[in-house]
């Protein structure tokens, strides 16, 4: 009888997402199915599943022991978050006995379903950097009596989602930086930059509206710019190593100045190994000078904002309508003024009738003035913000000191 050969080993999931991708979240059912083509009839004494998910790290650097001499010492560490095995054809078997239990394969396609669930549990989203990535796979493994095993690969994507709906990423950031420039022992005058975006979480693909004011009160002309940033930071043995990548930036004018948010993984905050942060910094460039910059954290999530979450910018007018309540976009009219039931002229008498002595006249006086002139005054505009309201200031997020050791 002539041994038939493999002639395909390949991995099916069952689910896609609408870019033919497997994408699967913490929780969720990864199905799917090992297909097998042989040629003729086949002796397999197993077929193994084996599901992985690890963070990993790895860089290099070079250290000097003395004059003329130097070593590379590697900072490397891993975090495992998934390890599921299965076996889809064959059972334990005696080592000794080595053509007990094998099982025929005829010639034709041959499928074989798996499944498994991903950990109920935060994990990290898969990601790929300069030192480190964050990769799922499956991988199968068909065994073969005095031959060597066939193996495929297959990876898959995992999200851990970030809701941007939540009151800490629906939060406005805002900032002040003020600087003077100096020349020998002439000082010219300062330099304030003031800036402002609505929330702290956004999605890929949305715009961030971006309000500034420069307040130039130097002799040289400078240039606002703003650029959003990837920061990527791996740990190790105790070290980090940090890099920093341009997403995207602007120039010019900053009336409601719009930035895109391009394709970009999802922000890392969970990982021990691996953190993926991003800010947005708003810079002037001062010709001949150091750059005034300020830099507000931003998190990239995966759920996108909620139509009833949308509030309005507490600097322009301009922006958006909607409140900071969430209220309709086209607010009921306050009631006017001068539909109240109550004169002028009767309020004035029935004060004067009251008994008081000459200090609570005087200080009623001057608070019937008041009365009088905020009476008249139009009615607030239902978009109009509290000035003394607090304002969130743009804080670097912590890292941890250790990190544990494989």
């Amino acid at each position: 009888m002539v041994l038939g050969k493999v002639r395909a080993l390949a991995i099916n999931f069952d689910t896609m997402n609408e870019n033919n991708l497997p994408v699967f979240s913490g929780g969720e059912l990864v199905s799917g199915r090992v297909i097998v083509d042989v040629t003729g009839d086949l002796r397999v004494k197993s077929l193994d599943l084996v599901a992985k998910g690890i963070a990993k790290v790895r860089w290099t650097e070079s250290r000097n022991a003395g004059a003329n001499t130097s070593y590379a010492q590697n900072y490397t560490e891993e975090v495992e978050y998934l390890h599921h095995y299965d076996t889809l054809i064959g059972e334990e078997r005696d080592e000794d006995c080595p053509e007990e239990g094998l099982t025929v394969l005829h010639a034709g396609l041959h499928e074989f379903a798996f499944s498994f669930n991903l950990p109920q549990m935060a994990l990290a989203t898969s990601f790929e950097g300069k030192h480190g990535n964050v990769r799922y796979w499956v991988k199968a493994e068909l065994h073969r009596p005095w031959l060597l095993p066939v193996r495929v690969k297959k990876e898959f994507i995992v999200f851990e989602h970030i809701d941007i709906n939540t009151p800490l990423l629906l939060a406005p950031q805002a900032g002040t930086k003020e600087k003077t420039l100096c020349c020998w022992f002439c000082a010219s005058g300062p330099i304030s930059l003031s800036a402002k975006i609505e929330r702290k979480g956004y999605t890929p693909g949305e715009c961030i509206q971006i309000f500034a004011d420069v307040e130039n009160c130097s002799s040289r002309v400078v240039v606002p710019k703003a650029a959003l940033y990837q920061n990527q930071t791996f740990f190790a043995k105790g070290k980090g190593k940090q890099i920093q990548q341009l997403v995207s930036n602007l120039r010019g004018d900053w009336e409601g100045k719009l930035l895109k948010i391009p394709p970009v993984s999802p922000s890392i905050l969970d990982c021990p190994i691996i953190k993926v942060e991003y800010a947005l910094v708003v810079y002037v460039d001062i010709p001949g000078g150091l750059n005034l910059s300020l830099s507000l954290p931003l998190v990239i999530g995966t759920i996108p904002l909620h139509a009833g979450t949308s509030r309005t910018s507490s600097i322009s007018s301009n922006c958006s309508t909607m409140t900071w309540l969430g209220l309709s976009e086209t607010p009921e009219a306050p009631p006017s003024y001068s539909d109240l039931r109550i004169s002028e002229s009767h309020r004035r008498d029935c004060l004067r009738g009251c008994n008081r002595s000459e200090q609570e006249e005087e200080d009623y006086s001057a608070l019937l003035t008041y009365i009088t002139e905020f009476r008249y005054l139009p009615p607030p505009v239902y978009s109009e913000v509290d000035p003394c309201a607090d304002v969130v200031e743009a804080t670097n997020v912590s890292r941890p000191d250790t990190f544990p050791s494989r």
